[in-house]
């Protein structure tokens, strides 16, 4: 989902970008690595492979730890030798999520979960091996056309079910991957310009609210009564793997660096919309009435 929006951002800013998919590039195989970084010579490499099943990481954290822990530090091994920049993409499961203020990107990690601890290894590993050349972007409740995701199962849901109900315990930031990719753009050109320094940072959309109160915008937006969707809480839905109650960060290196954080979540959502209905339009079509 991130990477097709990546890929077209890169298109539009005139960038010469080689996507590959699993079957083109596991980043856990080292020669296949070398292999690529040999034949294409990136100046920056965008990571955007990830295990993200968040509840199958819990019993399978050595599988997962393989994708989000050992690629990136394949691929940062990689870029030493290659002298290239590597922005690897990341999570607020790194936090405890128990805040009760935003987490700022120096805020100390504490990950509850399989997931965010094989998130975290991905992330040191980057930071360690490329102190000036390695970039860690932390998203969260990401959402796009290209993929499935919260927007696009509300959507569906709108039309087959009086009432939805949706937890209103966990706090975030729905962020769009066409904005987060945009970053992701911009981040990799100030880090050639040496006009944005190594480390950690945030991108995810401004503002905050609860699934339940995205669910709700959804609705509006759909012109459905946002009544329809009931608060419950976590309690209710209890898997395997822990979430946040509160996953909101702070955008402040972004700032620094010259960077306009990521828009409002209701602004981007509003404006992402009409091409989220157009990849469920098959579905759609089918409603009755």
């Amino acid at each position: 989902m991130l990477g097709q929006d990546l890929t077209a951002a890169l298109a539009r800013d005139g960038a010469t970008a080689v996507a590959a998919d699993r079957a083109a590039l596991d980043i856990t195989d080292t020669d296949r690595v070398r292999e690529a970084f040999a034949a294409h010579r990136p100046a920056v490499v965008v990571n955007c492979a990830a295990w993200t099943a968040v509840d199958d990481a819990e019993s399978r954290e050595d599988a997962a730890l393989r994708v989000n822990g050992t690629g990136p530090a394949v691929l940062a091994a990689a870029c030493r030798a290659h002298g290239a920049v590597l922005l690897q993409v990341s999570t607020d499961y790194v936090f405890a999520g128990d805040a009760g203020s935003p987490y700022a990107e120096d805020a100390p990690t504490a990950p509850r979960s399989a997931y965010g601890r094989t998130k975290l290894a991905g992330e040191r590993a980057v930071l360690e091996t490329l102190p000036d050349t390695g970039y860690v972007v932390r998203t969260a409740w990401l959402y796009g056309a290209g993929g499935a995701n919260f927007v696009r199962t509300m959507i569906r849901l709108e039309g087959v079910k009086d009432t939805v109900d949706v937890v209103d315990d966990q706090h975030g930031q729905p962020t769009w991957t066409v904005d987060l990719a945009d970053r992701l753009v911009r981040l990799g050109q100030a880090a050639l310009d040496g006009t944005a320094p190594a480390g950690v940072y945030h991108g995810t959309s401004g503002g905050r609210t609860t699934w339940f109160g995205f669910a709700r915008e959804i609705f509006r937006l759909l012109g459905a009564d946002p009544a329809r969707v009931r608060p419950t809480t976590s309690a209710a839905f209890a898997r395997p793997a822990p979430r946040p109650a509160c996953g909101v960060l702070t955008h402040g290196r972004f700032a620094a660096a010259g960077i306009d954080p990521i828009r409002d979540w209701r602004t981007a959502l509003a404006e992402a919309f009409p091409a989220l209905l157009a990849a469920e339009r098959p579905l759609l079509s089918g409603r009755p009435g």
